[in-house]
Order: structure tokens, then C-alpha cells, then sequence
């Protein structure tokens, strides 16, 4: 715990020492890997491994019986995670940004009973997007009472992750005020029902299906008021996201690397007799490790304001806090239009180091590009960009929260007269 602060943090541990906690289990995901893409079966029980290991409270500090690390090292351990399968770190990303939250809540038995919860291994999942005909700033997801107990009646879609978790992590409206809350909904009970139901071409396997709320209990002490949320949320979702662009580039550097190994087979107008050996593969192949390492050392340059944003929370000064919150926005921001580019190329020049056979279906070597095509679609990198220019060039304060929904105008203000 720093001196500066009255309330134990979680500002880094031996990372060495931690990833070693893991890496084995990471070999044993990637080795089902391919079988799980293939297949398309959920990741049941690499989840339970990282589970029982205590993956989960990697945040969490150490006087509550967590890992104590830091935001940059959680993401470096999700770029480790992503090489090995790049469906699970997102499967965690609605986890550890309620983790986060409660980590940045006020300090007190509340948030010592999640804490106590992420210790011993509960998992929570996300349910936030509505889809159909909802306009923007609306919410059909509802929290209200029935013969006094609390529920929560509403149907989400993207819920990443949900399908393994203890809790879900629920946007919602109180019926009573019109206050935009969080509901922590306890998967162990009737009321919730989920679905594997994604069909997008990547990230087959994250359990980002539909979840359904039909008269689901939930505590009163668990419904918390929206606008508490921590601050840097939305950059903390975008660095997942660049933890798994980063994991892919990893990932389709070390498939480059082994395909052109073991590969025997030349043209007569190479330049070797073995293609190991060609200068011009070895090129390709070089330059695909090139750009993995950018990737990944931006993504994890990215996480370090969010980790000053979580310790200023603590720290009495609103002016450092601010400027670390608009930072982590911005520096995200940076990362992701960046990182996404470079992933896409690197799963792409893969294949220019390898022959027609790379494109067998068995390989699954296209699966790095379809991944890294998916999570570079979630927020549209335009956007990011224009954020960044907006504050470089006028001081623009970066939106912390934005919502996608139906517009409000008729499809006919759009046409010229």
C-alpha cells in the first residue's frame, strides 16, 4: 500500500513470479485451441482452470487475498492469455472491468464482500447491449419490485463472457426513479437464462450470446447507481480489446515462425533450399514479429494512465485525477486505431510466408485475422481517431460513456428535398 493512501491498492507485483502462476495453464489452452475453433465449443473448462487458479482476482489487492498487480500487468498477462486463445481474455473482459469498479468503489463491507467473492473464485459477466428497436439513450432492461424483492426483466445480446459467470453485470433503468443503474445478477437462479447464440465469423467462442431476465432476484445492495461507475471504464474495455489485437499478433507470429519451420516443400524460383532458409520468407517472417512486438508494447504503454487514474482515485488531488482519466481515454484511443492495423497485417502477411496449404481449413490459421477483423469492429476506429484529433487540436474532453442505438430521426431527414 502506498503511503499516500488511506486504502490497500493494487499497484504491482513481481510480474515474473505471476505469469509463472499461469503459463502452464495458458499451454494447456493453447494446446485446445484449434480443437475449440474447429468444433466451436465453448471454452468450459479452460475457464474452470483459470477459475480455480485465481485468474479472477489478479486486481485485487494483496491484504484481501489477491495478485496486488498493477492495470499494465493484468494486461500483459491477457496479451499471454490472447496468443494462447484469443476468445478468453474478452470472455473476461465484463470480469475484471466489474472487478475494476468495485476496486474503485468506497471502501467499506460492500466492497469487501465482492472482493472476498473475486478471491474465491466467483466470475462475473456482462450484460449491457440492447439490440432490436431501442433508440439511443433508451434502456428496456428494468429493475423494479415485486412483493418486496427486488428484480430485474430484460433481454441483452453481446453478453461476453455471461455464460461462465457466478454474476452478470447488468445495465439497466429502476422503474421507480428512471435512475440508470449496474444490477449484479446472480447466474445461480431461474430467472436468468442464457443462450450461445453469437454467430460472427471470429471470436466464435467468447459466450457472448443472449441473456434473459425474467423476474431475476437481485439485492438491493447489489443494484448501484450508474453514475459511480469508475471513470476510465471505457478505456479499460478498449485495452482489453487491444490485449487480444496484441495476443493475435503474438499468436500469428509464432504460427509464421513454426509452419515456415517445419515447411519442406519450395518453389524452383525460390531463393533456398529450404524455405527455413530463404531470405525473403525469413523477411516476412521477421516483419511479422516486428509488428507483434509494436502491438504489444503499445497496448501495454496504453494501461498505464488507467493504472495512475485508479491510484489518483485514492489520492485527494481532482486535478490529477482528471488529467489521468482524459490520458487513459486518449491513450487508448491511440492504441486501438494503431494496434488494430498492425494485427490485421501481421494475420494477413502470414500467409505470404507460406504456401496454398496454409489455407486448409484443419490449420484454422486463418482464425488470427478473423479474430483480430471482429475485435477491431466493436468501436469504430474513425471515431477513436476523431476523438484523439478533437482533443489535439482543441482540448476536447473525451466522452467517457457512449451508448449505440436507433436513431431518433426519420430515415427521410436524411434525403435531399
Amino acid at each position: 500500500m502506498s503511503a499516500s493512501h488511506s486504502v490497500p491498492l493494487s499497484t504491482g507485483a513481481d510480474y515474473e513470479a505471476l505469469a509463472a502462476r499461469f503459463r502452464p495453464i495458458f499451454a494447456r489452452i493453447a494446446e485446445g485451441a484449434l480443437e475449440r475453433e474447429r468444433s466451436r465449443t465453448l471454452p468450459y473448462e479452460p475457464v474452470r482452470w483459470l477459475k480455480e487458479a485465481g485468474f479472477g482476482a489478479i486486481r485485487v489487492p494483496t491484504e484481501y487475498g489477491g495478485a496486488g498487480a498493477s492495470l499494465p500487468q493484468l494486461f500483459r498477462l491477457l496479451i499471454e492469455l490472447a496468443e494462447a486463445d484469443a476468445n478468453l481474455p474478452q470472455a473476461f473482459r465484463g470480469h475484471f472491468a466489474f472487478v475494476e469498479d468495485r476496486l474503485n468503489a468506497a471502501p467499506g463491507a460492500d466492497q469487501e464482500r465482492w472482493l472476498a467473492r473475486f478471491v474465491a473464485g466467483d466470475l462475473v459477466g456482462n450484460a449491457w447491449t440492447e439490440i432490436g428497436d431501442v433508440k439511443i439513450g433508451d434502456v428496456m432492461t428494468r429493475v423494479s419490485q415485486r412483493d418486496g424483492q427486488w428484480v430485474v426483466n430484460g433481454r441483452k445480446f453481446y453478453s461476453t463472457g455471461s455464460i461462465f459467470a457466478d454474476w452478470i453485470d447488468v445495465f439497466a433503468r429502476r422503474d421507480d426513479t428512471g435512475q440508470d443503474v449496474i444490477a449484479a445478477v446472480s447466474t445461480h437462479q431461474p430467472g436468468v437464462t442464457q443462450f450461445d447464440d453469437w454467430n460472427g465469423f471470429g471470436q466464435k467462442t467468447t459466450g457472448s450470446g443472449t441473456s434473459v431476465f425474467n423476474n431475476a432476484k437481485v439485492e438491493a445492495e447489489n443494484i448501484i447507481d450508474f453514475s459511480t461507475r469508475f471513470k476510465y471504464q471505457t478505456a479499460f474495455y478498449q485495452l482489453v480489446l487491444l490485449a487480444v489485437l496484441a495476443g493475435v499478433s503474438r499468436a500469428a507470429a509464432r504460427d509464421a515462425a513454426e509452419e515456415v519451420r517445419a515447411r519442406r516443400r519450395i518453389f524452383s524460383h525460390g531463393n533456398a533450399p529450404l524455405v527455413s532458409q530463404d531470405v525473403q520468407i525469413q523477411q516476412v517472417v521477421g516483419q511479422i514479429s516486428a509488428l507483434a512486438y509494436v502491438a504489444e508494447s503499445a497496448a501495454i504503454r496504453a494501461a498505464e494512465p488507467a493504472q495512475r487514474a485508479y491510484e489518483a482515485r485514492f489520492g485527494g488531488d481532482a486535478a490529477a485525477e482528471r488529467q489521468a482519466n482524459i490520458d487513459a481515454e486518449i491513450d487508448s484511443a491511440k492504441a486501438q486505431v494503431v494496434v488494430a492495423e498492425l494485427a490485421l497485417r501481421a494475420s494477413t502477411d502470414l500467409f505470404n510466408a507460406l504456401g496454398a496449404s496454409a489455407a486448409v481449413a484443419d490449420k484454422q490459421l486463418d482464425r488470427h485475422w478473423r479474430n483480430a477483423r471482429t475485435v477491431a469492429t466493436h468501436n469504430p476506429l474513425i471515431y477513436k481517431a476523431k476523438v484523439i484529433g478533437d482533443w489535439v487540436i482543441n482540448g476536447t474532453e473525451p466522452p467517457y460513456v457512449w451508448q449505440i442505438g436507433g436513431s431518433h430521426a426519420s430515415p427521410d431527414a436524411a434525403r435531399p428535398a
